[in-house]
C-alpha cells in the first residue's frame, strides 16, 4: 500500500462522488448570523414587546430559510434497498449493498453503499447526481455514466428516468420539479412583501401576502403529488424491490405552508375582530401612544395666539384700573 492508497494524488479517484452542495450551507449561515443580530440587539428593546417582536423574527426567518433551502434539496422523495446484487457489466461479481434513490426537484441522486465497504477490492461509496433542469441534459449524464463505467445498480436505476425508457416518467418528474421550483420562487416573493407590508405596518394586506405564499407552497406540493402518482416501472434487485415514499423537503414544505396559513388567518381574524390585540403583537400600541405625547407636547410649546392675547387685554374692565397720584414737590 502506497501513500496515496494506490492512486495519484494530482488524479481523480477512481470512485466518481457527488462534491459537496455548499448551498444549503450558504443559506443556513446567513440565516443564523441573522438570528445572532437579532439576539444581540433584542435586549434594546423595551417592556412586554420584546417577546413578540423575537417571535416574529424567529417565524419569519423560520419561513424564509424554508422556502429557499428546498429549492436546492435532493430528498424530496427517498427510497432505499439492500440486495446482492452485480458490481460491474460484464461480470460475474456479486455485492451486497445498499442502493438509494433521492428525487429532487432538479435531477436525481442514486447512492450505492457496500455492506460492508470494501468488497471486491474496492472501496463501494457512490453518490452520483442526474439532472434535469433546463441547463443539463438527463440522458448526456446518464451516457457519461455508461462512459464512465459506473457500476450497474446505479445505471439501473438512472435508466428508469431517461426519455427512451419505457417508464415514461421523466417527462412528469421533470416538468413537475420546475413548476413546483417556480411557485417556490413565487413564495418566497410573497414572503418578502409579507414582511415588508409587517414592518411598515400594513397588518391586513401583510396577512394576505402570508395567504398566498401558503397557496404558493402547498400548489409546489400539488405537482409533486401528481408526478408522484403516475404509474412507475419496478425497480427491482432480484426479490427486492425499491420503492420511494415522500421525504423530509416535502413534509417539511407542508408544515411550514400551514403555518402560514394559520398566521395569515389569524391576522385577518384579528385585524377585523380584535385589531387592539393585534397591534399589541406588532408593538403598535407603544407608538400611538408615543405619537399622541408627542403632539401633545408640540401643541403646549406653541406660542399663544397674538389675536387672543390682544383681546384679553382689551376686555379688562376700567374700573379695575388703579389710578395714579402725582404730588408736587
Amino acid at each position: 500500500m502506497t501513500l496515496w492508497d494506490g492512486s495519484f494524488p494530482f488524479y481523480p479517484n477512481t470512485n466518481a462522488c457527488f462534491p459537496f452542495d455548499t448551498t444549503q450551507t450558504v443559506i443556513i449561515s446567513v440565516v443564523f448570523s441573522a438570528l445572532a443580530t437579532f439576539i444581540i440587539i433584542l435586549p434594546g428593546i423595551r417592556g412586554r414587546g420584546r417577546f413578540f417582536w423575537f417571535l416574529r423574527g424567529i417565524t419569519g426567518l423560520f419561513i424564509g430559510a424554508v422556502v429557499l433551502m428546498t429549492q436546492f434539496t435532493r430528498d424530496w422523495e427517498n427510497g432505499w434497498v439492500t440486495a446482492n446484487t452485480t458490481y460491474k457489466s460484464f461480470s460475474h461479481a456479486m455485492v451486497n449493498a445498499d442502493i438509494g434513490l433521492h428525487i429532487g426537484l432538479a435531477g436525481v441522486n442514486i447512492t450505492l453503499m457496500g455492506n460492508p465497504v470494501n468488497q471486491v477490492n474496492e472501496t463501494i461509496s457512490y453518490n452520483e447526481h442526474f439532472a434535469w433542469s433546463f441547463d443539463a441534459d438527463y440522458d448526456h449524464s446518464y451516457s457519461e455514466g455508461l462512459e464512465k463505467g459506473l457500476p450497474s445498480p446505479i445505471l439501473y436505476v438512472a435508466e428508469k428516468f431517461t426519455m427512451q425508457s419505457p417508464c415514461g416518467v421523466h417527462n412528469q418528474y421533470r416538468l413537475s420539479g420546475h413548476y413546483a421550483s417556480l411557485t417556490l420562487w413565487m413564495a418566497f416573493c410573497t414572503w418578502l412583501l409579507s414582511i415588508l407590508l409587517f414592518s411598515m405596518p400594513i397588518l391586513l394586506y401583510g396577512g394576505y401576502m402570508l395567504l398566498l405564499t401558503a397557496a404558493l407552497m402547498l400548489f409546489s406540493l400539488l405537482f409533486l403529488f401528481t408526478a408522484r402518482n403516475t404509474p412507475k416501472c419496478p425497480i427491482q434487485f432480484g426479490p427486492a424491490s425499491l420503492k420511494t415514499v415522500y421525504g423530509r423537503s416535502f413534509w417539511l414544505t407542508l408544515a411550514t405552508g400551514l403555518l402560514c396559513l394559520l398566521l395569515g388567518l389569524g391576522v385577518i381574524v384579528l385585524n377585523s375582530l380584535q385589531p387592539e390585540k393585534l397591534k399589541l403583537v406588532f408593538n403598535l400600541d407603544d407608538r400611538e401612544g408615543k405619537g399622541e405625547a408627542a403632539e401633545g407636547w408640540e401643541k403646549s410649546s406653541l406660542p399663544a395666539d397674538a389675536s387672543t392675547s390682544e383681546q384679553d387685554m382689551l376686555m379688562v374692565p376700567m374700573s379695575e384700573l388703579c389710578e395714579v397720584t402725582t404730588t408736587k414737590l
